[in-house]
This record gives C-alpha cells, structure tokens and sequence, in this order.
C-alpha cells in the first residue's frame, strides 16, 4: 500500500490525537460550522452582544495571554533563571506604552494592534514548525510550507489594508493603515492561489516520494487558510471575525500550554506542588478558573476606567472613577494592557520543541 508506513510511523503529536485533534486542530473547523448551522446568529448587527463577548473575548482571548504565566512567573525554577527577563519587560512594555500614549492614543493602539497581528501570524508558524519537527523534507519543501502558511495569514491582512476598514476592527477604529489599492488587493489573489496549488503539489509529491502524510501540519495548514481568509475576507462580520480569529487562537494556545505543563511537571512529578496539581486530571478546572480570574479582573479594571460598555457584568468594577482626560489614561492604558503585551513578548522566548522536550528560544523572538 502507497502509506503502509504511516500507521506506523507516528504523527508529531505535542501531545496526543486526542488532544491536538480536538484543542489544537479543530477550533477553526468548529467556528465554521457554526456558521454554517447557524448563520442568522452571526448575522447580527451592532457588533458582539454581552454573551458572545463573555465567552470570546473575556473566556478565551484574555484568558489564554494569562495562560503564559504557568510556563513563566509560576515556574520557580524558570523564573529564577530567567528573573531578569520577566521583571523586566512589564516595566518597559509599561514605560513605551506611556510614551506612545503620549505621542497620541491611536499611537498607542496602532502599535498594539500590530504587535497583535505579528503575534497572531506567528503562532501559526509556530505550530507548523512544531508538526513539522519530525519531517525528513528537502529544504524546498520547508519553504513551500513556510511560504504557504504565511501566505495564508498576510494575505487577508494585505486585503483588509488595501480595501480598506471592514466593519470590524483588531482593537479600536482606524487602528490599522489602510491604502487605497483594490486593484492590488484584486492582484494579490492569484499569487495566493498559486502558493496554495503549489503546497497541494507539492503534499501529493511528498506524499508518494516519502510515503507518508503528516496529518497535523496538514490538518493545521487547511485550518489556517480557511479561518483567516473567510474570517476576514469572505465574512465582513463583527462576531465572524471575532469567532474565527479567538477561537483558532487562543484555544490551540492554551492547549500548547497544558500539553507543555502536562509533561514538564505532572508526568516526571517535577515542579511544585502546585504546577503538579495544575496539570492532574482534577486541576483542569484551576488551570482554566484561574485564567478566567485573571481575565476577569483585567477586563473589569479596563470596563471600570476606560470603557464603561459592560458594566452590568463588571458591577464589581461599576463605582471606578471613568477617566477621559489623556495624559491620565496615558498611564492607566499602557498599565492595563502590560499582560497583553508582556505575553506577546515572553511567547517569542518559550517555545522550542526537539524530542519531545519543550525549551527555551535563545536568541529568536515569535512562535
């Protein structure tokens, strides 16, 4: 048979089939479906209502950047090798925020914005490499899946730029650049579909040259072209976007997390006491309630004294002074925002797979 050796031969798993299929692979076909089930439900107008920006935006994208913690700040013996590092980038990240602030709130957001997208865009590269670790590939190869995979994610960043503003927005209104290309937009489709027909080629050579199918970095390539383009381009919906854009994100985040904790400190028995229960079959629960904790008070803290838009859900936070004078949100902001752009950082350090074993990038910065 052409793939007799793939059922021996293991997949790249981080974890297992289980767990990659359904928190790593699945989301963005999840967020599809729905979609399609149900496509009067994201059809509304007026933006993300309470409830979906609950579990969206409060329950997944915020909770997943509080997730770093347990590979960072949590881990005594990482954070005593590397204390420098995480002291010190919450204070520059909060010290630059300031004085983009300054230099003018939308500054501020643009910077954030792009740092977000930088973020975004190699996460997806990130895992593509991780599922792809255990390939015995021509360099070619490695570039076609690099090109592709990029491809798939600043192609409809290129669209959103050059058609300009969709009814959505990363963060707040005008917090991208956008120029006045259609005609390049429109040009842009056919080097993208040609990068796409050449990974497919170059899988179907792969596939019978090498006699094997690497279904995770597949799986993750289709994912990601799907999401992205009909997340961004084929829907112009508030809640589209928003579900296609946390989901495929912040869940496969969160489960890289756990899978990384899962073999660092519960299977070896090493860490403390507390990663160790973290990670047990109970302290699902902890990992996930303390992220949403977190989350919670964050965002709470940002409905308090900067948005006022949630506050029916934030009563805690409802009798915070609501600051509009700029030089005081100058630091209020930036502050409020350090989580956010502390995890964007530290996530360029702490992914590196080799066998199994999950290390720290020395000198690379993005995963």
């Amino acid at each position: 048979m052409l793939l007799s050796t793939t059922v021996a031969e293991r997949q790249p798993w981080i974890y297992n089939s289980w767990v990659d299929g359904l928190f790593v692979l699945f989301p963005p076909f999840a967020a599809l479906v729905a979609i399609w089930l149900f496509p009067a439900a994201f059809q509304l107008s007026g933006g993300v209502n309470l409830a979906w920006w609950v579990i969206l935006v409060l329950f997944i994208d915020v909770s997943h950047v509080y997730s770093t913690i347990y590979r960072t700040y949590f881990d005594r013996d990482t954070f005593r090798k590397r204390s420098a590092l995480f002291i010190s980038v919450p204070i520059i990240a909060w010290l630059a925020g300031v004085l983009a602030y300054l230099a003018g709130p939308l500054v501020f957001w643009r910077i954030l914005a792009y740092m977000a997208v930088y973020h975004f865009v190699r996460q997806q590269y990130g895992f593509l490499r991780i599922y792809s670790r255990k390939e015995k590939v021509a360099g070619f190869s490695k570039t076609i899946d690099s090109i592709t995979i990029y491809a798939a994610t600043i192609y409809p960043l290129l669209y959103w730029h050059l058609r300009g503003p969709r009814v959505f927005n990363w963060f707040v209104e005008n917090d991208f650049y956008y120029i006045s290309g259609a005609r390049v937009a429109d040009f842009l489709q056919y080097p993208y579909i040609a990068i796409l027909l050449l990974y497919v080629i170059n899988t179907v050579r792969e596939t019978i040259v090498a006699r094997t199918f690497n279904v995770p970095k597949h799986v993750l390539v289709l994912g990601t072209v799907l999401s992205w383009y009909f997340g961004i381009i084929y829907f112009n919906g508030d809640l589209t976007f928003t579900l296609l854009n946390v989901i495929s994100h912040g869940i496969p985040y969160m489960a890289l997390i756990w899978a990384h904790g899962r073999k660092q400190y519960y299977r070896p028995a090493q860490g403390s006491r507390f990663l160790q229960l973290l990670f047990s079959n109970k302290g699902i629960l902890l990992f996930i309630g303390l992220t949403m904790l977190f989350a919670y008070v964050e965002e709470g803290l940002w409905d308090g004294f900067v948005w006022r838009e949630h506050l029916q859900f934030f009563s805690l936070f409802s009798h915070l002074p609501a600051y509009d004078d700029n030089y005081i949100l100058a630091f209020i902001i930036p502050f409020l925002a350090i989580p956010q752009v502390t995890h964007y950082v530290l996530d360029g350090f702490i992914w590196k797979i080799k066998n199994d074993q999950y290390n720290w990038k020395e000198n690379t910065i993005g995963a």
